[in-house]
């Protein structure tokens, strides 16, 4: 039976006070859909507002971009997310928290949401997050601890917000949070890829560590490795 993943995407298309549109980021939606995709998973789309969610990032020079872009079906997707009460997280093996900046003010907002992954992840199934993606994380709870508490992650780092002066825009400093919440953070130079594996957690740092965030999934759930489904 093909595995499910539960994409979990960003509704909030406003840049803080800036003025500037923003959304999930494209390049780290269809890069690891192309991987779940080559491994025959189902895909399926969920944001806090249900139904159209913003998207940023639509470099259509990039090949992965342009396939998901022109697929109708995928965008058809995008267009018609689920809201978190139309989800029933016992139908997936995995969630999968995309990024963007938009997820820094949704996604730690939405309890229904965290619901979903705590279900997802007590169940014994994967728990993935890419560059802002973890701030899905930041309130996820396992038998009233926090589910990042005592684990190694990836996210989007201090050094970079403050690369791309929007450290003082954002409502927290993502990495600053996780560590808070007694996560370990580790981290790859600026923009380069990084993915941490700890126990049915799988994040990365920066949109380079997409496609390895999905690959590292796929490993977790495939045949070889579903001791996860006992756990």
């Amino acid at each position: 039976m093909s595995k499910r993943i539960l994409i979990v995407l960003t509704s909030h298309d406003t840049l803080g006070n800036t003025g500037k549109e923003t959304g999930f980021y494209l390049p780290e939606v269809s890069h690891p859909v192309a991987v779940f995709d080559r491994a025959n998973f189902t895909v399926d789309y969920v944001s806090p507002k249900g139904g159209k969610a913003p998207m940023i990032g639509v470099d259509l020079t990039d090949p992965l971009n342009r396939a998901f872009v022109e697929n109708p079906e995928k965008m058809a997707q995008i267009e018609h997310t689920k809201r978190p009460e139309q989800v029933d997280p016992n139908e997936y093996d995995a969630i999968f928290y995309a990024g963007g900046h938009g997820t820094m003010w949704d996604f730690p907002n939405t309890p229904e949401l965290d619901r979903i992954a705590e279900t997802i992840y007590d169940r014994g199934g994967i728990v993935g997050a890419v560059c802002h993606g973890p701030a899905g994380l930041v309130n996820l709870k396992l038998n009233d601890q926090y589910l990042v508490a005592g684990k190694t992650v990836a996210t989007f780092t201090n050094e970079e917000e403050t690369a791309v002066e929007l450290n003082e825009v954002v409502p927290f400093l993502l990495e600053s949070k996780l560590i808070e919440r007694g996560a370990t953070v580790e981290k790859a130079a600026n923009f380069q890829e990084k993915v941490v594996v700890s126990d049915r957690l799988v994040t990365g740092q920066n949109p380079a560590s997409a496609t390895g965030v999905a690959q590292a999934m796929v490993g977790l759930l495939t045949p070889a490795s579903e001791t996860f489904a006992t756990v």
